[in-house]
C-alpha cells in the first residue's frame, strides 16, 4: 500500500485510535476494582476517626470489622428500614451517599468503642469552595458526642481546611445535641463568642464561611436524625 496515499493515513489513524481505546478500556477495567476498594477504605478510616481511632489504610478494614457491630438505614421518623442491615461495603448503610441518595434512608453504624455503645452517623454540607462532609459518633444517650471527623473538597489550606484537623475535631467531644429532650445541635461560633442554651465550639479563625457551613451541616444534616436521637435519649 502506498504510504503517501490519504487512504493509508486514514486507515493507520483509525487502527491507532482503536488500539488506544482498547488499551484505555482495559486499564480502566483493571483498576476500577482497586479504585473502589480505596474509596471504601477511605470511608472506613473516616468512620473510625469519628470513634477516635486513627489507623493507616492497611489496617482500616480489620479495625472497622472489629468496632462496627451493625449497620442499617432508618426512616425520617427514626425507625429502622427492614432488610437493610449488613456490614459489607455493598450493603445499604455503607453504600448510601446521603448527598446523592436522598429518600433511600439515613445510614446508622452501631459501634463499640471505649467500652461503650456508639451510633455513628454521616453528615454533609457546603463550605466556601465546595462540599464538606463528615461523621459523628454519638453515645447511647442519643445526645453526647463521642467524636467527629470532617472532610472537605477544596477549602483553603490554613483557613477553612482546618476543619479536618484533630484540634477542631476534639472540640466536639462531650458536647450534647439535645437539651430538655429536644434537638438543638451544637453551634459553631466565632472565637470568643458564645451562644445561649446550646453547646458550642469555636469556629476557624479566618475561615468564617467554612465554619458557618459546618454549623449549618450540624443543624440540618444531623437534624435529619433528631427523631432517632430523641428515641435513644428516651430509652425507646
Amino acid at each position: 500500500m502506498n504510504r503517501e496515499n490519504s487512504g493509508y493515513t486514514i486507515l493507520y489513524a483509525s487502527i491507532m485510535v482503536i488500539i488506544v481505546a482498547i488499551g484505555l478500556a482495559f486499564t480502566h477495567q483493571t483498576l476500577i476494582d482497586r479504585q473502589t476498594t480505596n474509596v471504601n477504605i477511605d470511608k472506613m478510616q473516616q468512620i473510625l476517626r469519628s470513634l477516635r481511632v486513627d489507623v493507616p489504610a492497611n489496617q482500616a478494614e480489620a479495625k472497622y470489622a472489629e468496632l462496627i457491630k451493625n449497620a442499617y438505614l432508618i426512616n425520617a421518623d427514626g425507625t429502622k428500614v427492614e432488610g437493610t442491615e449488613g456490614l459489607k461495603a455493598t450493603d445499604p448503610a455503607f453504600a448510601t451517599d446521603i448527598a446523592k441518595d436522598a429518600g433511600k434512608g439515613l445510614p446508622v453504624f452501631e459501634a463499640e468503642a471505649d467500652g461503650k455503645k456508639m451510633y455513628v452517623i454521616p453528615m454533609t454540607g457546603k463550605g466556601l469552595w465546595g462540599p464538606i462532609w463528615g461523621y459523628m459518633s454519638i453515645e447511647s444517650d442519643g445526645s453526647t458526642v463521642y467524636g467527629t471527623d470532617f472532610s472537605h473538597a477544596g477549602e483553603t489550606p490554613g483557613l477553612g481546611a482546618e476543619i479536618a484537623t484533630p484540634h477542631f475535631r476534639k472540640e466536639f467531644e462531650g458536647k450534647t445535641l439535645l437539651k430538655d429532650g429536644q434537638f438543638v445541635s451544637i453551634a459553631v461560633v466565632k472565637p470568643g463568642q458564645s451562644v445561649a442554651n446550646r453547646d458550642y465550639v469555636d469556629g476557624i479563625s479566618g475561615g468564617t464561611i467554612t465554619s458557618k457551613g459546618v454549623n449549618a451541616m450540624l443543624l440540618e444534616s444531623v437534624g435529619k436524625y433528631k427523631d432517632f436521637l430523641m428515641k435513644l435519649n428516651s430509652g425507646q
